[in-house]
């Protein structure tokens, strides 16, 4: 279970900082129509993962039955009410535990370095702050601990790239609970001080018409180890 110790007394308000009804009645919908195209994905961004891993922007939970019994706990972080009740429900369904959490990205609310890997799921696109949201997975893995992520990013170039940018300034992030299709996940794990490993680009779907969304990267990055004196 996570340590309720972490959970500071007057911040009980910010639990719930997140709130897009029709957005999560919406992507509750949609995700499970996608799960056909989605369970590759999901299989591969955490197979081989093992110990105490915190998923961060859980949603309703579809990536739970993914994990490997290797996995000793997930602690699964989402801000959303809606989505947070059905994520405690797909919980409920899984052989490792799960222990779903309210909390935002940007101030996670568990203790430092207590996790081996953090899980990533489309998630950087609509944190308000990528880069205090990323130092937050950097305090709370530890050195040596491993990142697994799947985001959007941006097309490599051409009219779909200034498409996205137009969404992203307009009316995307506001239908779509705060996504942002554009966004450079590989440098901001970078910048945050993450070393990348192993990654690939990708299309979801692979076939049909290429949409603003289609355009994401799957992989791995690590908190580096502490030097030795």
């Amino acid at each position: 279970m996570a340590d309720r110790s972490a959970f500071p007394g007057k911040k009980t308000a910010s639990r719930d900082a997140v709130s897009h009804p029709v957005f999560a009645r919406y992507y509750a919908r949609f995700s499970e129509r996608a799960e056909p195209v989605m369970a590759p994905v999901r299989a591969e961004l955490l197979g081989g993962l093992a110990g105490r891993v915190i998923e961060v922007g859980a949603g309703n939970g579809l990536n739970f039955a993914y994990y490997p019994a290797t996995v000793s706990e997930v602690v699964a972080i989402e801000p959303e009410r809606r989505l947070r009740q059905s994520a405690v429900e797909a919980a409920q369904r899984v052989e490792v535990p799960v222990d779903v959490v309210p909390g935002a990205a940007e101030a996670l609310p568990v203790k430092s370095e207590g996790f081996d890997a953090a899980v990533l799921s489309i998630v950087l696109c609509s944190v308000r702050d990528v880069a205090r949201a990323l130092a937050e997975v950097r305090r709370v893995v530890r050195p040596g601990g491993e990142v697994r992520f799947f985001e959007h990013v941006r097309a490599p170039k051409g009219g779909m790239r200034a498409v996205q940018g137009a969404l992203d300034r307009t009316v995307w992030p506001r239908l779509f609970g705060g996504c942002h299709v554009g966004r450079d996940a590989l440098g901001t794990l970078r910048d945050a001080g993450f070393e990348l490993g192993p990654f690939r680009a990708l299309l979801v779907p692979e076939r049909g018409p290429r949409l603003p969304t289609s355009f994401c990267v799957l992989g791995t990055a690590r908190r580096p180890p502490l030097q030795e004196d």
